[in-house]
């Protein structure tokens, strides 16, 4: 099932590769031939997210190592450093294309692009958008951190070439600013982007953990008849596997066998309920 989720997952990285690669190229060339700085910017964009789609298959196939000698909870973590370098490439690119839309308007360097580019632009705005939503659900299916990252770029991507296409027919219209403008949009999306993914990465690499789910993960340990008191409860993600560590307060009178079964029972509600496949229960007399 595991391997099964982990193929589902690089075909989405695949797709993304494959996506970027074709309309990087066709963007590039169109944006020469038609000279328009919104599209080249759009394609420059495209031709960055073929590294980071990289990135993020690399962390993919890393995180699949089982446990080692010096990894002990394996390598799942991979994924979200993929995800952090897919964000510092894109922090690159957008700033290069900042700098470059921003000298244009300075010096007033204005060229009027051709109809084709800004046709060029729409198609490839549909094309990604149904990039975005293919992996937006196997994301949700593999329940992988570094895939939902990329469906979030495949989106920003789909909405950076429709602003390219808005700038393109509206220099074509007269308004000459509007194709560097464009490529403005592109860079402030592309950092807004790459910032979203790296505070999550981050968030993640530090062992952050959302507080409601961690609230009802106590509140499930609580429901066991056994458990006089939960005195602790902490969780961190190891990629896209939550590892939990509580200590419960529990009858005194009982043996060490009892302890045992009652950790057993809880660990077997938290597969149920939160599909926690690794929780370390640590128990304690309870004397009220």
């Amino acid at each position: 099932m595991e391997n099964n989720l982990q193929k589902k997952a690089e075909l989405g990285a695949w797709v993304s590769i494959i996506a970027y690669l074709i309309l990087a190229v066709v963007k590039l060339i169109i944006a020469e031939i038609g000279d328009s700085d919104a599209l080249r910017a759009d394609g420059l964009n495209n031709t960055t997210d073929i590294i980071a789609s990289l990135a993020v298959l690399i962390g993919l196939r890393i995180s699949k190592k089982p446990p080692d000698s010096d990894h002990h909870y394996g390598h799942s973590k991979a994924e979200t450093i993929s995800s952090l370098i897919a964000a510092f490439i894109m922090v690159t690119i957008g700033v290069e294309v900042l700098l470059g839309a921003g000298e244009t308007i300075v010096n007033r360097e204005f060229n009027e692009p051709s109809m084709l580019t800004g046709w060029t632009a729409i198609v490839a705005a549909f094309l990604m958008y149904g990039v975005y939503r293919f992996n937006l659900r196997l994301s949700r299916q593999t329940k992988s951190r570094a895939l939902f990252a990329a469906a979030q770029d495949n989106r920003s991507d789909a909405l950076v070439s429709i602003g390219a296409a808005i700038g393109i027919f509206g220099t074509i219209s007269g308004v000459l600013w509007l194709d560097p403008a464009a490529a403005i949009a592109v860079g402030i999306v592309i950092l807004k982007t790459a910032w979203d993914i790296f505070t999550d990465a981050t968030h993640l690499l530090t062992d952050g953990f959302d507080e409601e789910e961690l609230f009802e993960i106590k509140a499930t340990i609580r429901t066991h008849p056994e458990v006089k008191k939960v005195e602790d409860v902490k969780a961190r993600l190891q990629g896209n596997e939550t590892l939990v560590d509580a200590t419960i307060l529990v009858a005194p009178e009982i043996t060490v066998q009892q302890a045992h079964d009652i950790t057993d029972e809880i660990e077997i509600l938290l597969e149920k309920n939160h599909h926690i496949s690794y929780a370390h229960i640590h128990t304690e007399p309870y004397h009220g």
